[in-house]
């Protein structure tokens, strides 16, 4: 089995993630279990816009870094949920990619399109004339760590300017990160990932945090 390192590309992942007001427990023994890790993981910053859609729970559709990046559910195991990567798309997008690719992965009927391609600024346009979608914005702070050769991190997040914390672990190996929520005394906890999240902050999902 190869080792994974952050930062690097592998095949898809499965992931445990929860979010809430608090993880101070785990958090606490994540950096005490994980191993040393490389400077440039101890802590990240990034914005990012969410687009979230009342009628899509399996695309996690959000712009990184001037890019559409989009990943897709794939499965469900031992409450682990796996994700693959299915689109990174730069602006400006061609109104083809938006209608072959992008609409249809937040699940709504695609506008009509009039121009050849759409800039960042033109496509959130879009995105807040359609009444099933909504950009949220997203600033994330987080902080690295490797425990049973799982990725790991916790993360201070603000929804909007509203403050949660996630901790997760991903691997592309279920058993290491069914040992790493033991070892973390997050057994039982909700695996809540970023979309869910999102849309119980906003008032998407009348479900609470997990905390």
């Amino acid at each position: 089995m190869s080792e994974l390192k952050i930062g690097e590309i592998s095949k898809p992942r499965f992931e445990f993630r929860t979010f809430g007001q608090s993880f101070s427990e785990a958090a606490e023994r994540m950096a005490r279990l994980s191993v040393p890790v490389p400077e440039k993981v101890w802590c990240r910053h990034s914005d990012e816009i969410y687009i979230v859609s009342r009628t899509n729970d399996v695309n996690n559709t959000k712009i990184r870094d001037g890019k559409m990046d989009i990943k897709t559910f794939v499965q469900r195991q031992d409450g682990l949920e796996q994700w693959d990567p299915k689109l990174k798309a730069e602006f400006p997008i061609p109104a083809a990619q938006l209608e072959a690719d992008v609409f249809p992965a937040f699940m709504v009927p695609c506008p009509p399109l009039d121009q050849e391609s759409y800039t960042l600024d033109e496509f959130l346009a879009l995105i807040d004339a359609q009444p099933e979608l909504q950009a949220v914005r997203i600033h994330k702070e987080r902080f690295g760590y490797m425990v049973n050769n799982t990725i790991c991190e916790v993360a201070n997040v603000l929804v909007n300017g509203a403050r949660i914390v996630s901790v997760n672990s991903e691997s592309t190996e279920v058993e290491e990160i069914l040992k790493t929520i033991e070892d973390l005394k997050l057994v039982g906890v909700e695996n809540i990932n970023y979309l869910e999240a999102i849309k119980r902050v906003i008032g998407m999902s009348n479900k609470p945090l997990a905390n």
